[in-house]
């Protein structure tokens, strides 16, 4: 029996206790024993090796029950199996319930002495694994507590390092100041209003819409700010950025529904949109939610060129386009709120934000 480590037997007649010894050894088992009550008490009261204490004891009168619990005292992880008569079972009983011996046999019945053994190596074996999978598990504990707090912390940089580059590209354009904050609550209650429960999913809208046009800074100023009509040249450079946004964000790996939005937010439901042209379901529902919150705020908005206008005039222009530009569904749960709704998300999100005339005189 491998694995069942060193077994310290002694008892009280020596005839008894041959034919233990004799019988525990041909199974394989390490037997160690010695002749007299106070060299046992010598080996058990000193530091030792033993697994187990098999003790074969003829009476249980106070002394002997005195070293019984001065052995468990010294040593409570030693299994001790008391090997007893039954003339005093009441008091056997007591000291196993005590705890103070592990396990009960009868000296005289040696397939039980056997089983007691096999039982207490057992227990000590779970033991022992439970001991090491508390630690692993304390490890593991300790370590994801520390991978949290790390997550933690990169998350708040990440959205402090995701305010700034949204912040640094809106200044970039101070007529459209604001917007990519607006379109990201417009977003975000859209996907509410589409049954988009899942916070992950949510965060990651916002955070799109929010980057959704990091692929300007690769576009020169000189067009992206030209007074005048672009050329068909300059017009399909203005094409790139969602591919040249896309691109950016993927090489810091940012999540799915945040590179949809940065690739897909000017394909049209119709298919007549860019860079890919794709149409109806091609384009991921994320992007297609954005898209009507990126109109949404650009027809109430101000704009050099031309006034703002109302909700309800944002309103008719979107359910003009369902179909074309705008996935049918999405404009189906922009009509379920009520403009005063969608008002008030625009006011709460811009009434933080500097103004127009503070900006121009910053720039």
């Amino acid at each position: 029996m491998k694995g069942q480590g060193k077994i310290f037997l002694w008892g009280e007649d020596k005839q008894q206790r041959s034919r233990l010894t004799h019988f525990l050894s041909d199974l394989s088992l390490d037997i160690k024993t010695v002749e007299s009550l106070s060299e046992t008490t010598n080996r058990l009261l000193k530091a030792n090796d033993y697994s187990l204490a098999v003790l074969a004891l003829s009476s249980l009168e106070s002394q002997k029950i005195s070293f019984l619990r001065s052995i468990r005292s010294f040593n409570p992880r030693l299994g001790v199996i008391l090997l007893t008569a039954k003339n005093k079972p009441e008091l056997a009983l007591t000291l196993l319930k005590q705890g103070i011996v592990n396990q009960i046999a009868s000296p005289d019945h040696l397939p039980s002495v056997f089983s007691a053994i096999q039982n207490e190596s057992h227990k000590k074996k779970i033991l022992h694994q439970n001991q090491v999978y508390l630690r692993k598990l304390k490890n593991l504990k300790s370590e994801q507590e520390k991978n949290i707090k790390r997550a933690l912390d990169m998350e708040e940089i990440y959205d402090s390092t995701l305010e700034n580059l949204m912040t640094a590209l809106d200044l970039r354009d101070v007529e459209t100041f604001g917007h990519s904050r607006t379109v990201a609550k417009y977003s975000q209650m859209l996907a509410r209003l589409l049954k988009i429960k899942d916070k992950s999913k949510l965060d990651n809208i916002r955070k799109g819409a929010l980057l959704h046009d990091v692929g300007k800074i690769a576009i020169p100023d000189s067009i992206l700010k030209k007074p005048s009509s672009l050329t068909a040249e300059e017009w399909e450079k203005i094409k790139l950025h969602p591919a040249l946004g896309y691109g950016l964000i993927k090489e810091i790996k940012l999540l799915e529904e945040v590179g949809n939005i940065i690739l897909c937010h000017h394909e049209r439901f119709d298919g007549q949109g860019y860079p890919n042209s794709l149409k109806k379901e091609e384009i991921p529902l994320e992007a297609r939610i954005f898209a009507l919150a990126d109109a949404l705020d650009a027809i109430t908005s101000y704009r050099p060129y031309r006034k703002e206008r109302n909700f309800e005039a944002a309103k008719k222009e979107i359910q003009v386009n369902a179909g074309t530009q705008f996935d049918p569904q999405v404009v189906e749960a922009f009509c379920s709120l009520d403009l005063d709704a969608w008002e008030k998300i625009r006011f709460e999100t811009t009434r933080l934000l500097p103004s127009f005339d503070k900006l121009l005189d910053a720039t």
